[in-house]
């Protein structure tokens, strides 16, 4: 081959692999969610946990499906029969805005899910003791948040599990519940096998938007034009407790879902699988 044909081959090929990586980044948007040309329902270890929305106001679809999960006490989605809502929250830190929103939740009288890690229980514990208190699920998001699809061994597994479930009981004198959920989604197979083996429920979700940015907070249109249109019966939905944003229209934002005919449940009233 030629100098010249030699040098016309490689720029087709990087061309083509630049393709093929535009392809897989258009699968995702920015909220945790896949775009409605993505695939689907595919193998629990081939991804992280993502969403598409084919059609707003229904249920979306994850990337597996509810039969899949169920295998393995693993949700995305609660009871489809009925306008209920299960509010979830990830803390991973105490932002000065984790107050303000259980004084929202019990305005509304909403029961929530509190998904705390190790640097939450450490430095903030009158609030997690607070969530408890007032009738909140506190969850286990792992003691040091990482990527829990890296990790192979049951024993390291059930080690970032039971760190926190031991701080949480040196704090609170209670015992954490058994609901799981995967830090930044990442998961395989094997993880919900393992999690399960130790009691546990993993709760993905089926709504949640760009919060988790403190520098670069939606404003408020913008966080309504993404959790209103999208919500839907059964709907797990993520929030994060660092956002300002959400502190800020929590209250307008359940009196908004209110009015849409939602009512607000416990993950303890996930139904059966």
């Amino acid at each position: 081959m030629s100098h010249s044909n030699r040098i016309h081959s490689a720029v087709r090929a990087l061309t083509a692999l630049c393709l093929v990586f535009a392809a897989l980044l258009a699968l995702y948007t920015g909220d945790g969610s896949v775009s409605t040309a993505a695939p689907a329902d595919v193998p629990a270890s081939a991804d992280n946990w993502g969403l598409s929305f084919p059609t707003e106001g229904e249920s979306p679809v994850g990337n597996a499906d509810p039969a899949y999960l169920a295998q393995y006490n693993a949700y995305y989605l609660g009871d489809t029969s009925k306008k209920v809502i299960y509010l979830t929250f990830d803390c991973g830190y105490e932002n000065g805005y984790t107050a303000s929103i259980l004084d929202t939740l019990k305005k509304h009288n909403a029961p929530a899910a509190f998904f705390v890690v190790g640097n939450m229980v450490q430095t903030a514990p009158e609030i997690v003791q607070r969530m408890a208190a007032e009738g909140h699920i506190v969850g286990n998001h792992t003691f040091h948040h990482p990527d829990m699809s890296s990790i192979s061994e049951q024993s390291a597994f059930q080690k970032e599990l039971d760190d926190l479930s031991a701080l949480y009981r040196e704090t609170t004198g209670q015992e954490l519940s058994k609901f799981y959920r995967p830090p930044q989604g990442k998961y395989n197979e094997e993880n919900l096998k393992q999690a399960n083996s130790l009691g546990y429920k993993t709760v993905f979700w089926s709504l949640a938007y760009v919060d988790w940015y403190v520098d670069d907070q939606p404003t408020h249109d913008q966080a309504y034009s993404k959790l209103l249109p999208r919500i839907h019966d059964g709907a797990i939905v993520l929030l994060h407790s660092t956002s300002r944003t959400n502190a800020e229209i929590l209250d307008d934002l359940l009196t908004k879902w209110e009015g849409m005919g939602y009512t607000f449940a416990s993950l303890n009233e996930l139904p059966a699988l």
